[in-house]
C-alpha cells in the first residue's frame, strides 16, 4: 500500500471513548470554519482525507467491538447521510451488536433526498447531534454556505421531525463565529424541544 493510501484510509478513529466512522467527504454544505476547506483534514492527528467512499464491510470492520466504546459515532470530515442507506445497514448492524449509535449530521438530508428521512432512523440511531451553527438564515447561509436553497428552514424541520424517531437530539452551533449569539441559539433549540451544545471554534473533535 502507497504512503497516500495509508494516509488517507482512515474508516475509524478513537476519541473521548468514542468510535468515529468517517464514511465519506462529501458533504452538502461548505462551511467556512470546516478545517477541510482551510486545507487541514487532520482531527487530533488522524487524516480523514478519503480516497473513495468505503464500502460498508470496511466501515462495520473499522467500528470494531462495539462493547468497547461509549458510543459508536458517525462523523468525520463529510456529512454521512449524503450515504444515507449505506449508513442505515452499518448502524443497524452494529447496534445489533451492543452499540449506543450516535449521528452527526448537518440535518439537510431531507432536502437531498427529496423527502422525509426521519422515519429511517427508527431503531437505527440512538441519538442525533444537528449542526445548526447559528440563530437565523442569513447568518447560517454566510458562515455554512449550503449549495441547496431553503437549507437553514429544512434543518429546523428536520430537527422538528426527527423527534418522533430518535430518543435523543441536540443541535449544536460554534461560538467564536461572527454574529453567532449562542445564546439565541439555544433559544431556537428551546423552542424546538430539543437539547442544545456549544462548540467552540477552531477545537475539532
Amino acid at each position: 500500500m502507497s504512503e497516500l493510501q495509508t494516509k488517507c484510509d482512515v474508516i475509524g478513529y478513537t476519541l473521548n471513548g468514542n468510535r468515529y466512522l468517517n464514511i465519506t467527504n462529501r458533504c452538502t454544505l461548505r462551511c467556512a470554519f470546516c478545517p477541510k476547506f482551510n486545507g487541514e483534514w487532520t482531527v487530533r492527528d488522524h487524516d480523514l482525507r478519503l480516497m473513495r467512499d468505503p464500502p460498508i464491510e470496511k466501515i462495520i470492520e473499522a467500528a470494531g467491538a462495539p462493547g468497547d466504546y461509549k458510543e459508536i459515532v458517525f462523523c468525520g470530515l463529510g456529512e454521512p447521510t449524503m450515504r444515507l442507506y449505506t449508513l442505515i445497514e452499518a448502524a443497524s448492524h452494529l447496534r445489533s451488536r451492543g452499540a449506543r449509535v450516535r449521528l452527526n449530521t448537518d440535518g439537510l438530508a431531507n432536502l437531498v433526498y427529496g423527502r422525509d428521512v426521519t422515519s429511517d432512523l427508527n431503531n437505527v440511531v440512538d441519538s442525533l447531534s444537528i449542526s445548526l451553527n447559528a440563530q437565523d438564515r442569513d447568518t447560517y447561509n454566510r458562515h455554512c454556505r449550503p449549495k441547496l436553497s431553503g437549507a437553514y428552514e429544512s434543518v429546523l424541520d428536520f430537527a422538528r421531525r426527527a423527534r418522533d424517531f430518535v430518543p435523543q437530539i441536540t443541535l449544536t452551533a460554534v461560538d467564536g463565529l461572527p454574529g453567532v449569539d449562542i445564546g439565541a441559539c439555544r433559544k431556537v433549540a428551546d423552542d424546538i424541544g430539543v437539547n442544545f451544545r456549544h462548540r467552540v471554534l477552531g477545537v475539532v473533535g
